[in-house]
């Protein structure tokens, strides 16, 4: 399990500016105009390259648009921007910068004691740049394939790319419209992420915010909108593991997963408590852990998660996307979670939705699916009530108990709740699991369903206590187990 030392570390990030620098510079003495027209990219970073080198202090910017392609953020400087301060993105593409891969409005790379703080605004104008993009590609003066119709994210500018950093604050600012992923720190140690406003759905790929291969992580008090997944951990580097993260008490609204880890997981993610959450209006997945690169999942605990009017909730996956390369996912404890999962799709209305894919399929379970060579094991569910709307018709789609083998393995593939398509349960599909157990999990079905509450296929050592499954229509057995030993239901 986690450490007490460990939790009591991450916690006390919460309240802890590492910038602890107590002079203030005005943007305005380096020559930035608050005007909104002119590029004032020399000018931010001659006021950034003075402090870092004169003791550190904060930039201040005060109220006014501030135009400016990509800067860099140094040693001992702390951005701050006062309430009615817009830090504006450049809609001309080639106003920045690309680093490792990625293009940013801001970058950090390799510094330490660093923040951006304060109640204004960071305004990528992310739609229009990756429109004048577009047309730069038809035009043939940038290169990119267009795939799905697109430019490839990482020729959009991001908010922020901070890499190989430590001692990050980021609190109370407003981020919005990015031209791809909104904020993302890759490879950072001691990482604070607090009471920040999220607006990140603007265009494609529009992540709330992405945390790669960290250690040393707090992500509280802050309100997500995004076109793309939440929160998400990822692990670009088999070197490397995202480790020691809290996730606390977040508000996070999606057209895609709420709070997931992979995609990538190359390294591993390790050590993570997500407590005290919301997800709504969420398309896919409240949860997801994915480990499909080779990497693993361990010692993870989810406490105390609201989802509302969100089309799944928790998907736990092993897969081989590279062949050879299995994930492992090992420990893994949920609890106190209320859910309710609609008829209609959550996320109706909002700017860039989910794609409406894997048809044929009824309302899909909450599932929990390795591998046959590679189990997911020892993983708890407690204290769990989720309201599905029921009303699967086997006419539309259809798996029986009979034919479970009808489910596809699709190892290699892109891993969400709908993969499989059909699935023979409407509560909880296991498959490929060893070390299970559900206590007190509360299952209640809207309407009459062909399919059975519970449906275990290959899974060992399964133990149900106090399951409760609320459905109409006639009584039929709650769970139902296929290949399977050592299944215990204690009423």
């Amino acid at each position: 399990m986690i450490k007490k030392g460990t939790i009591l570390l991450l916690a006390a990030l919460v309240a802890v500016s590492f910038p602890l620098h107590s002079k203030d510079y005005n943007a305005s003495m380096f020559g930035a105009k608050s005007n909104g027209t002119t590029l004032n990219t020399n000018s931010i970073q001659k006021g950034i390259d003075y402090i870092s080198e004169n003791g550190g202090g904060r930039l201040v910017f005060y109220v006014g648009r501030y135009l400016t392609g990509s800067i860099y953020l140094k040693s001992n400087v702390t951005i701050h921007l006062e309430e009615g301060a817009i830090l504006v993105g450049s809609v001309n593409p080639f106003d920045y910068d690309r680093n490792f891969n990625w293009t940013a409005l801001i970058f950090a790379l390799d510094q330490e004691n660093i923040g951006i703080t304060g109640k204004g605004v960071i305004d990528g104008q992310g739609f229009q740049v990756a429109t004048n993009l577009v047309d730069m590609i038809h035009k043939g003066v940038v290169k990119d394939p267009l795939k799905y119709d697109r430019p490839n994210e990482t020729i959009r500018p991001q908010n922020i790319y901070f890499r190989g950093c430590r001692n990050i604050v980021v609190r109370d600012i407003n981020l919005r419209d990015p031209g791809s992923w909104n904020q993302q720190y890759d490879q950072c140690r001691n990482l604070v992420i607090d009471n920040i406003t999220v607006d990140s759905k603007s265009y494609w790929n529009n992540d709330g915010v992405d945390i790669v291969d960290c250690d040393s992580v707090v992500v509280s008090n802050s309100y997500f909108d995004a076109a793309d997944d939440g929160i998400c951990l990822k692990s670009h580097s088999p070197e490397f593991v995202c480790q020691n993260v809290y996730i606390h008490n977040n508000t996070v609204r999606t057209s895609a997963n709420g709070i997931k880890f992979g995609t990538v997981g190359h390294g591993g993610f390790r050590n993570v408590r997500i407590i005290n959450n919301v997800v709504f209006d969420t398309y896919r997945s409240a949860i997801t852990f994915a480990a499909v690169d080779g990497g693993f999942v361990e010692n993870i605990v989810v406490d105390s998660l609201r989802s509302l009017n969100t089309g799944n909730v928790i998907f736990l996956r092993i897969g081989e996307r590279r062949a050879g390369k299995k994930g492992r996912m090992n420990g893994v404890s949920i609890s106190n979670v209320y859910a309710e999962v609609p008829a209609t799709k959550p996320d109706a209305g909002y700017n860039y939705e989910g794609p409406v894919e894997d048809l044929p399929r009824n309302i899909s379970p909450s599932s929990i699916v390795g591998m046959p060579d590679a189990m997911i094991e020892n993983i708890a569910l407690k204290n769990i009530e989720i309201h599905y709307p029921g009303g699967g018709n086997p006419h539309y789609a259809k798996v029986g108990l009979d034919e479970l083998d009808k489910v596809p393995e699709l190892g290699a593939n892109y891993p969400e709740f709908s993969m499989f398509k059909e699935l023979p349960a409407w509560g909880f599909y296991i498959r490929h699991a060893r070390g299970i157990t559900m206590e007190n999990v509360k299952l209640v079905c809207g309407k009459k369903d062909y399919r059975t509450a519970v449906v275990l296929d290959d899974v060992h050592g399964a133990t149900f206590s106090k399951l409760q499954v609320t459905e109409p229509g006639s009584r039929k057995e709650s769970i139902f187990s296929h290949n399977s030993t050592e299944i215990v239901n204690r009423k």
